[in-house]
């Protein structure tokens, strides 16, 4: 509606305003205003707090998941090495039986170096693998649920102070004779609001997710506790 001239009340009683009667430009309008409202998010002491806590835990994973990669790199050498050097100790010991009384076992010493590094090696990969990882990554989703939950909370916030200003606006200029229904829904604070409806959504299969790998992991170490 552009202006009190365009209509009838007769025929019209209802009356539906909108800031531009361009459907592009109203879209593009409220995208922008929304796009604002987020980036006013984005530094919220709250969610910056949540962010650096989240960063640190998908970091603390991702060096473990580095180091189990390079671990098992390390292993497959490792085990040629140890091929290698097993019969060259293994020649050694055969010629210098044909030529001296007791055999040359030398090189069992640096092949004994060996063994010893590929089960220390085999034993930092399992407890990477069964314990390390799985609480990382309990951790790293916990974190990232509880991210999400406080954007939408913020989110949230922004709206209900978008709606309440709006609001005070319209209060004033109504009448003690005239209902004036509002859809927040169509709005800046609708959007908004939606938005955040679905960072919950996104919190609560993280928190899920988080719950299912911790229900399996207190299983498994309870089961070997109990052997």
């Amino acid at each position: 509606m552009n202006s009190p001239s365009d209509f009838h009340i007769t025929e019209t009683p209802t009356l539906h305003f909108v800031a531009t009667g361009d459907e592009l430009r109203l879209s593009h309008d409220l995208q922008a205003r929304l796009d604002e409202s987020l980036r006013q998010v984005d530094g919220k002491p709250e969610v910056m707090a949540a962010v650096e806590a989240h960063l640190a835990v998908s970091n603390r994973l991702m060096e473990l998941k580095r180091a189990e990669r390079g671990l098992h790199i390390y292993a497959r050498e490792s085990g040629a090495e140890m091929a290698r050097v097993a019969h060259g100790a293994l020649d050694a010991i055969i010629l210098s039986a044909a030529v001296q009384r007791t055999p040359d076992f030398e090189g069992l010493a640096e092949l004994t170096a060996i063994e010893t590094r590929n089960r220390f090696t085999a034993r930092a990969i399992e407890r990477l693998v069964e314990h390390l990882i799985p609480v990382a990554q309990i951790a790293e989703l916990r974190a990232d649920s509880h991210e999400l939950l406080t954007r939408a909370r913020a989110i949230e916030a922004i709206a209900q102070e978008r709606a309440e200003r709006l609001l005070g606006q319209l209060r004033d200029a109504v009448s003690e004779e005239v209902v004036l229904p509002v859809d927040m829904s169509k709005g800046v604070a609708g959007a908004l609001l939606a938005h955040a409806g679905g960072l919950k959504k996104l919190a609560v299969q993280q928190a899920e997710n988080a719950d299912r790998i911790e229900k399996a992991y207190t299983a498994r170490a309870t089961k070997e506790m109990g052997r």
